[in-house]
C-alpha cells in the first residue's frame, strides 16, 4: 500500500509540479519587480475578459452532450453545495471566534476552482482536457455567484453594492451561458470553422496565461508568519484535509467511480484545491485584512503543493 502511494503520488506530482513552477516563478518576478502591478492587472484583464471566455465557449459547445451527459445541470448545484459545505466546515473550526473571524471562512471553504483545476486537469489528463474543461466550467457556474456574493461579504463585510443579476454578468459568466444555450439550441453548429478555430486558438492562451497571473497575484502578497499561525492552520486543517476527506468518502458511496471516474475525481481535485485568489482581489477593492488574508493564502498555496498530489494518489487507491 505504501509502495503504491509513493508510486501514484510521485507520478501526480510531477504532473503538477510545472504548474507550481510558474506560480513560483511568476511570484518571484513580483518581488524582483520584473512583474508590476500594472503587468499583473493587464494579464488579469485580459484573461477574464477575452481568453477565458474563449476558453470556455471551445470547451463548452465541444464537450457538452445533453444526449449523453443528461445530468450536466447538476454540476453546478455540486458547486454550490461544495462552497456551502465547505464554509458550514469553516463556521464549525471558528465557531468560537465568530464573527471576528469571518473573514477567513471562504480560506476554509472555497476553493480556486478555475485558474488551478484547470492546467492540473490539462496536466493530469491531456487527452481528456475537453471534458474535464467542461465539468470545471459548468461547477464554476455554480460556484462564482456563491464566491462573489457570500465569500465577498464574509471577507470584505460589504454586501453586494448593485443588484445581483449585475455583479453575475461578468464575460466568463455570459460565455458559459451563450455556449450552453448554443449547444441546446443546435446554434454552435452554424458557427464557421475558421471562426471556432479562430476562438480555440485564443483560449488556448488562457490556463498558462492564468496560471501565470495566480503566481503573480500571491508574491505580490506581504508574508506575517507569527501572526497568523493559529489561524491558517486551522484554515488548512478544514481546505485541504477535511473537505477533500468529505468529498472523496461522498463520492466514493455515491459510486460514481463506476459510472465516470474522470468526473468523480475532477470533484475530489476541486475539493482538494487551495483557496480561491479572488479573495486578494475582494480585499484590496473592498477592504479587508490583507495581510492574514494574503499571508494564510500563500501557507496554503505551498502547502497544496504536497497535498494536491496526495489526495490524487489517495484517491486513485480509494477507487482502485
Amino acid at each position: 500500500m505504501v509502495g503504491s502511494f509513493a508510486t501514484v503520488f510521485s507520478a501526480s506530482a510531477v504532473a503538477i509540479s510545472g504548474i507550481f513552477v510558474v506560480i513560483f516563478g511568476a511570484g518571484l518576478m513580483v518581488r524582483r519587480g520584473i512583474i508590476t502591478q500594472n503587468h499583473i492587472d493587464g494579464l488579469s484583464s485580459a484573461t477574464v475578459k477575452v481568453l477565458l471566455p474563449c476558453l470556455i465557449y471551445n470547451k463548452v459547445t465541444e464537450a457538452l452532450d445533453p444526449t449523453s451527459q443528461p445530468w450536466w445541470w447538476a454540476m453546478p448545484l455540486a458547486g454550490i453545495a461544495m462552497a456551502l459545505v465547505g464554509t458550514a466546515l469553516g463556521a464549525a473550526v471558528f465557531a468560537g471566534q465568530l464573527p471576528g473571524k469571518r473573514h477567513l471562512l471562504p480560506l476554509a471553504g472555497m476553493q480556486n476552482a478555475g485558474y488551478l483545476v484547470l492546467p492540473v486537469g490539462l496536466a493530469l489528463f491531456p487527452d481528456r482536457f475537453d471534458t474535464f474543461a467542461l465539468y470545471t466550467f459548468l461547477f464554476i457556474l455554480g460556484y462564482n455567484p456563491v464566491l462573489w456574493s457570500l465569500g465577498k461579504y464574509l471577507v470584505s463585510g460589504v454586501a453586494n453594492d448593485r443588484p445581483m443579476w449585475r455583479g453575475l454578468l461578468t464575460p466568463p459568466f455570459v460565455a458559459n451561458i451563450v455556449a450552453i444555450a448554443a449547444v441546446l439550441t443546435g446554434a454552435a453548429a452554424l458557427v464557421p470553422r475558421p471562426v471556432l478555430e479562430a476562438v480555440s486558438l485564443i483560449g488556448s492562451a488562457a490556463v498558462p496565461i492564468a496560471t501565470l497571473v495566480l503566481g503573480a497575484v500571491l508574491g505580490s502578497v506581504v508574508i506575517h508568519a507569527r501572526s497568523i499561525l493559529a489561524d491558517a492552520v486551522r484554515t488548512m486543517g478544514v481546505k485541504l484535509i477535511v473537505l477533500p476527506a468529505l468529498t472523496a468518502l461522498l463520492v466514493h458511496l455515491s459510486g460514481l467511480t463506476a459510472t465516470n471516474p474522470l468526473l468523480a475525481e475532477f470533484l475530489v481535485i476541486e475539493a482538494a484545491s487551495a483557496p480561491p485568489v479572488g479573495v486578494v482581489l475582494m480585499v484590496r477593492t473592498y477592504g479587508g485584512d490583507e495581510q492574514r488574508i494574503g499571508s494564510i493564502m500563500v501557507f496554503s498555496y505551498a502547502a497544496c503543493v504536497l497535498t494536491l498530489p496526495a489526495w490524487i494518489a489517495i484517491w486513485r487507491l480509494i477507487s482502485g
